[in-house]
């Protein structure tokens, strides 16, 4: 076991300072905000939510994901096309009449924040960034935005909470295994969206950075590197109630074994009121989602992930779960308009 779990705490170390940084999401297709700045302010009311991510649940110092986003519109103006783009009882608010009536939205900006933490082992890695983006109209039917974020990183590393058997935390290797580094952290990204699709592509952490521990004797060194996304999906009315989303995500991250890395999704609505959703990752597993929409104030999203790695014979899958508010709907939208 003592074995097992040092070899267990290279790999994550391997992972952190030489290979992918950023942690994966399931339900990114409910918050794609997480991923790309520029679609702040895309809504038209204030879209909190809160995520939480168990990943390989059972084995020991497995990925923990927590994050919190606030986003909303500055000065947007839209307005309802006809008043039977209102719910009507016994009409689909989503459905074919209201797609037909879809306007894009007038120039309009948005700011938001992101916290994320990822813990990992005896690495913590904490993010805050305050993110802007502005919107513009280029067809009857499609708008452009352009967004970024800018704020600040923080690696800690807690060699306390390492155990290298019979009470012993310390490396014997090294001297100074600790780290507790802080630099900037930038991200940017455009986002294409109409009533049928929506196109985005993102990068994130931007700025490269140095990162390195230990001493002379056992240095582990390596340094912060950018993460590149780009995502697509397409609308298709199935009838009057039910909403077809597919859509892809390609990531790629320099120095990672797959490279670059495919998501695909498939989601179903049923008017705006529930959801079912699968995902495939290339390499690595599957994935189911549910979700429900509660009237006009929450919405919530879980999902399981089940791995075809070797981490599959210690791991039993994993959980993630996320709920949104909807602050300031003035127009009551049960589900987002812009966002899938």
């Amino acid at each position: 076991m003592k074995k097992l779990y040092i070899s267990w705490l290279f790999v994550l170390s391997v992972m952190v300072v030489q290979a992918q940084q950023k942690p994966h999401y399931t339900q990114y297709i409910l918050n794609n905000y997480i991923l790309n700045p520029a679609l702040t302010g895309i809504e038209n009311y204030w879209d909190v939510k809160a995520s939480a991510r168990d990943q390989w649940v059972g084995l020991n110092g497995a990925p923990r994901t927590a994050y919190v986003t606030v986003q909303g519109p500055i000065d947007k103006e839209d307005t309802k096309t006809t008043p039977t783009s209102f719910q009507l009882p016994g009409e689909n608010p989503r459905g074919e009449s209201y797609w037909e009536n879809y306007t894009p939205s007038k120039p309009h900006s948005g700011i938001g924040l992101i916290l994320l933490n990822d813990h990992t082992g005896n690495f913590n890695n904490f993010t805050a960034n305050v993110t802007y983006a502005y919107h513009i109209g280029l067809t009857p039917n499609t708008n452009l935005a352009a967004g970024f974020g800018a704020g600040i990183n923080q690696l800690h590393r807690d060699m306390s909470k390492t155990d290298f058997g019979d009470g012993v935390n310390t490396d014997p290797a090294q001297t100074s295994g600790n780290i507790n580094k802080l630099k900037p952290d930038l991200n940017a990204g455009l986002w294409l969206y109409s009533r049928d699709y929506f196109v985005g592509v993102s990068a994130q952490q931007i700025i490269p950075s140095a990162i390195s521990y230990g001493n002379n004797t056992a240095p582990v060194t390596g340094k912060a590197i950018p993460h590149f996304f780009a995502t697509a999906g397409y609308r298709f009315l199935l009838n009057d109630d039910i909403n077809a989303l597919p859509s892809v995500m390609v990531k790629y991250v320099q120095g990672t074994p797959t490279n670059p890395q495919f998501d695909v999704n498939m989601k179903l609505q049923y008017q705006d009121l529930l959801w079912l959703g699968a995902s495939y990752r290339l390499q690595d597993g599957y994935a189911g989602m549910v979700g429900l929409n509660v009237a006009n104030t929450f919405n919530i999203g879980y999902s399981y992930d089940y791995t075809k790695t070797a981490l599959n014979t210690a791991s039993r899958g994993t959980h993630e779960l996320i709920i949104g508010f909807l602050i300031g709907n003035r127009y009551a939208d049960t589900c987002p308009r812009n966002v899938w």
